[in-house]
């Protein structure tokens, strides 16, 4: 079931992608440099890939929403799974459990966000303003 709006969903991005670059400070693992350079990287790489999609918040349009929540999806395995993947599992909670919350999150918000922005719905054949 998709009932989270992309209007919302665009605001969810840009707030995540900012806290997962901050992430490394905000949690102290700053010092670790895979457990660092992964969120910062994805963060970043959010808040593009969010600039260039076609939804209210999107700046330049080119990227459809599907292929945005594909990216999410894929963004999320890869965040929950990198603890693992680089061996940081076995710190401290504050170092791998934010990239496994933060990716779980991810995933979850790319199956249950709306595949269409608002101002694409149609209502009684016209177009809804944006």
């Amino acid at each position: 079931m998709r009932f989270i709006p992309t209007r919302i969903h665009g605001i969810l991005d840009y707030v995540i992608g900012v806290a997962l670059i901050a992430a490394p400070w905000i949690f102290g693992f700053s010092d670790q440099r895979a457990a660092m350079w992964v969120p910062i990287i994805l963060g970043a790489g959010l808040i593009l890939y969010s600039l260039l999609t076609e939804y209210e918040l999107g700046v330049i349009k080119a990227i459809p929403m599907p292929v945005h929540l594909a990216l999410d999806g894929i963004s999320g395995l890869f965040l929950a799974a990198s603890p693992w993947l680089f061996g940081f599992a076995d710190e401290s909670s504050n170092v791998w459990v934010p990239h496994v919350v933060v990716g779980v999150f991810e995933i979850l918000a790319a199956l249950t966000t709306q595949t269409r922005p608002a101002y694409e719905m149609v209502e009684g054949g016209r177009r809804m303003g944006v």
